[in-house]
């Protein structure tokens, strides 16, 4: 994947932003010009990899009219879907286990981390790649 900068009108209204991203039909809102651009990013990011997970193309850049009133803010956006599907796909998630009672006595004493132990055994398991 590659870094790319997709088109975003920014509108202010009462109580801050409202960001329109023409390319890929959808629309954010952030408090300040730093905050509406930021979640402009984040969108585009996120509609990036799901339009790749659901083997669609990318929009190109500018392949929608962009339609700005006269007070707007009309800028560029720069998104590196690589770096962000890094950043989304490392997030920790949740899993609950059961361990016997004698079990997890025997590693508190011994202080085992055991999201770590749970990582290292899926990653021997699958045959993963360490990614952490």
């Amino acid at each position: 994947m590659r870094k790319m900068a997709y088109p975003i009108v920014l509108s202010k209204e009462n109580d801050g932003y409202y960001v329109d991203i023409p390319d890929f039909g959808i629309a954010t809102q952030g408090e300040d010009i730093a905050d509406a651009m930021a979640m402009a990013r984040d969108a585009i990011g996120l509609m990036g990899i799901d339009l790749e997970d659901d083997g669609k193309c990318l929009p190109v850049p500018y392949s929608v009219r962009i339609e700005a009133e006269d007070n707007d803010i009309v800028t560029l956006v720069d998104v590196d879907f690589g770096e962000y599907r890094r950043k989304v796909d490392n997030r920790a998630v949740k899993k609950n286990c059961t361990i016997p009672y004698w079990m997890s006595v025997e590693a508190d004493k011994a202080g085992v981390n055991y999201s770590r132990v749970l990582q290292d055994a899926i990653t021997v398991l699958l045959g993963l790649q360490r990614t952490y």
